[in-house]
């Protein structure tokens, strides 16, 4: 057997999109009991994107990939690989391959990967998996959500912290490596803290016809999302500073060493917590939740893709990303970003 020969995996673009309807939080507080200062004090939160009602997930993320593929000097026929982080699928089967469809990146092959908020970190460290086996050379990897669609909008501890976008980001098989470390960690035993429930039918002590089984589950739904804010809040401090630790101890860095910190932005507590614990300096927090909320998935690429283009992240510049969230799940990975072609 011939040994797989180990490649670089490069970050060439970024892209990012979102709806144009924007909820602020004086807005909320017309049909909520509460306020502006009750939402930005908690969470940093000081409005959201929703999507429209003719839009869907796969305009967003189509915008988003289509930036990534302008700015990386692609089209989307140079794509081998396409991976769609969502938990909001535009059909229940997948959004990848309408994506694929809908860019016209006929030699890609595609799949979602669904794991929440750490969806794409998760999906950046599965394409780098495929850049250095040698497997593919040009791989989209988009992160979008339209949480908007799943909240209770009269429950003002969930709807007020979510909104809605997508991210996107082209890795390329390179002699240089951007990637150091990463991990992924799971703890299904607390699943129920942040979740979206399949919604049973209801137990009857009538005699089944199977018929009207069928029926039935044919018109079920899901429930509304659901979070426990206060054990999702001590999950992300206690674990995702761990994470990224273990990831420096891999490496030669330390704390120190790392230019940029972008976290999943979920809430600006837990941006400051985690920064705090790892003994970063707030002016190295990539943060601005103020202006989308949580847009789940595209969270981290939408950060990512405005630190890129506004001269933000420069040649060597470390950058540790951390995804945290429903499953629980939560994902660390180590970047050295390069300019230079080697």
């Amino acid at each position: 057997m011939i040994p797989f020969t180990m490649h670089g995996s490069h970050i060439l673009s970024t892209g990012s999109a979102v709806p144009e309807i924007c909820i602020n939080n004086d807005l909320l507080s017309t049909v909520l009991d509460t306020s502006d200062k009750w939402i930005s004090t908690r969470t940093g939160i000081k409005e959201r994107k929703i999507i429209a009602e003719n839009q869907s997930i796969i305009d967003l993320a189509n915008i988003a990939a289509n930036k990534a593929l302008h700015k990386g000097l692609l089209q989307p026929t140079d794509l081998d690989l396409i991976l769609f982080s969502t938990s909001t699928p535009h059909d229940l089967f997948g959004s990848a391959s309408k994506l694929q469809y809908s860019l016209g990146a006929t030699n890609a092959a595609a799949f979602d990967i669904t794991s929440a908020c750490s969806g794409f970190v998760i999906a950046l460290i599965v394409a780098h998996q495929f850049i250095q086996t040698g497997i593919y050379n040009n791989i989209l990897i988009i992160g979008a959500d339209t949480l908007s669609q799943w909240v209770d909008w009269s429950d003002r501890t969930t709807c007020i912290l979510f909104g809605d976008g997508a991210g996107a980001a082209i890795l390329q098989k390179k002699q240089q490596n951007d990637i150091l470390a990463f991990e992924i960690n799971t703890d299904g035993s607390e699943s129920q803290q942040l979740s979206i429930n399949y919604k049973y039918p209801t137990k009857t002590n009538s005699k089944p016809n199977i018929n009207k089984q069928f029926i039935a589950k044919s018109s079920q739904q899901y429930e509304y999302l659901t979070m426990n804010g206060k054990e999702v809040y001590k999950f992300a401090v206690s674990k995702v500073p761990y994470s990224i630790t273990n990831c420096l101890h891999t490496t030669s860095l330390k704390a120190k060493d790392i230019t940029w910190l972008l976290l999943h932005q979920a809430n600006q507590r837990i941006l400051e917590t985690v920064a705090n614990k790892l003994q970063i300096p707030m002016d190295k927090v990539l943060s601005n939740i103020e202006f989308y909320g949580n847009t789940s998935a595209a969270s981290i690429p939408i950060a990512l893709d405005e630190a890129f283009s506004t001269g933000h992240i420069c040649n060597q510049d470390v950058i540790a990303i951390a995804g945290f969230g429903a499953g629980l799940t939560w994902a660390s990975i180590l970047i050295q970003w390069s300019t230079i072609e080697q």
